[in-house]
């Protein structure tokens, strides 16, 4: 997490105290999505998903991002670890 102000709200402490014995918060510096992992996934599901592609309307959109997250959740996927390919 970093210290932008919703990740400091009520709420989002509270949410993290209901699995604080499952959870590690790990504070990023503010303004540095480079350190974050999951900045990378949303790369690829973005480019997956809807760059350079003109969709004729949000339904479309929606089903080609609900197609994409099937793939990555899919145990048998070949596009399952795709995203960490880089790293």
């Amino acid at each position: 997490m970093d210290y932008v102000s919703f990740c400091k709200s009520a709420p989002a402490f509270a949410a993290l105290s209901l699995y604080e014995l499952r959870v590690t918060v790990m504070w990023l510096p503010t303004y540095c999505s480079d350190l974050n992992p999951i900045e990378r996934s949303w790369l690829y599901f973005k480019d997956l998903a809807c760059t350079n592609k003109l969709q004729s309307g949000i339904e479309i959109v929606l089903c080609a991002s609900n197609k994409i997250l099937t793939e990555q959740n899919d145990l048998n996927s070949l596009l399952r670890f795709h995203v960490f390919k880089d790293l």
